[in-house]
């Protein structure tokens, strides 16, 4: 399997993504959409998971495509980016019919950053408008790093961020991923210059530096991020303000069972790639989607394959996005490209 041209998730053909966000809110919001209602479940394996609409992603709930998936920041408030999206595609008249009535269908999930120096005393919530700005930003080529729901977040030791890959199948079929990175975990190793992630990666897209030479890593929690969160709040905020959030993708042509599948495989990814993962603290969430464009012919054996990509481009999506995690006035901690040169 090879990259695909873009690295991103819109490798899988008929994708889009949006991004919009406010820098001095240090938040924002990502929209992944498609010309066509997809197929979608998602798996949840964190503590303190922040949704909407999941529940009708099981395998067993009566809606079979979604419009849209919203990954955003601004905690129980980001989940309002989901209804920008809604009337959004409202407007174009897209959704689940019932009669004369529309219901776009617009599952999302945020991330904590609400404690991350940004200006958060609004006096109407900003995300609708936010996830209504990324839906019309929408396009097949997109930034990844300080951007859209990874605007404001953090990791462990430095700013964390948003990120995509993909890979293309030996049988064509493409698979890519999409993340916020904000864990209570850290991406990198001590010394914060060599990923976790760094076996997984290819033609140097985090920097080429290959793994950690050390031995016996993973057994100091240091957290520049857990500090910060005390001494501006106390117990009360520490163990709850993170979360890594991600769509995995593909054009094979799923159930929603099988998607459900997928998106749990590609947990592996975030626990290859930060340490620690799924903390009760962290509201660890894949969702995993299928265009359908591409019938498969042999089901348990390229849905093996399907997993097994999409968690590697999870673990790259993640360094990819602490990677390119760009500076801004105000923040509470540094960049990768900060601190390893």
């Amino acid at each position: 399997m090879i990259p695909g041209p873009r690295n991103l998730i819109t490798d899988v053909p008929g994708l889009m993504v949006g991004n919009a966000q406010d820098d001095t809110l240090k938040s924002g919001a990502t929209v992944l959409t498609a010309a066509r209602p997809f197929t979608a479940s998602v798996q949840v394996m964190g503590g303190a998971p922040g949704t909407r609409e999941t529940d009708l992603l099981a395998p067993d709930k009566s809606v079979a495509k979604i419009d849209a998936v919203v990954l955003s920041g601004g905690s129980a408030y980001g989940l309002d980016a989901c209804s920008g999206v809604m009337d959004a595609l409202r407007a174009r008249g897209r959704g689940f019919r019932i009669a004369d009535a529309v219901i776009p269908i617009v599952p999302g999930a945020i991330i904590f950053d609400l404690l991350n120096g940004g200006n958060k005393d609004w006096a109407e919530n900003p995300y609708r408008a936010l996830g209504r700005a990324a839906f019309e930003a929408a396009s097949e080529t997109f930034a990844v790093g300080t951007i859209g729901a990874g605007t404001g977040a953090l990791t462990a030791m430095l700013k964390g961020g948003l990120g995509s890959a993909s890979f293309v199948l030996d049988d064509g079929t493409t698979v890519g991923a999409l993340v916020a990175a904000n864990p209570m975990g850290s991406v990198t190793t001590p010394g914060d210059r060599h990923f976790w992630a760094a076996p997984f990666e290819v033609d140097g897209e985090f920097g080429g530096l290959g793994p950690d030479p050390a031995a016996g890593l993973g057994r100091d929690l240091e957290s520049r991020k857990l500090m910060t969160m005390l001494a501006q709040a106390g117990d009360a905020a520490q163990d709850r303000a993170n979360t890594t959030i991600a769509i995995v993708a593909t054009d094979a042509d799923l159930t929603k069972a099988q998607c459900l599948r997928v998106a749990t495989a590609a947990h592996d990814g975030i626990g290859r790639s930060t340490v620690p993962a799924h903390s009760p603290g962290d509201g660890d969430l894949v969702f995993a989607l299928s265009t359908g464009a591409r019938p498969m012919d042999r089901p348990d054996r390229d849905l093996t394959r399907i997993g097994h990509a999409a968690a590697l481009c999870l673990s790259r999506a993640i360094a990819r996005a602490v990677h390119a995690a760009t500076p801004a006035p105000g923040d509470l901690l540094p960049c990768w490209s900060q601190t390893a040169g």
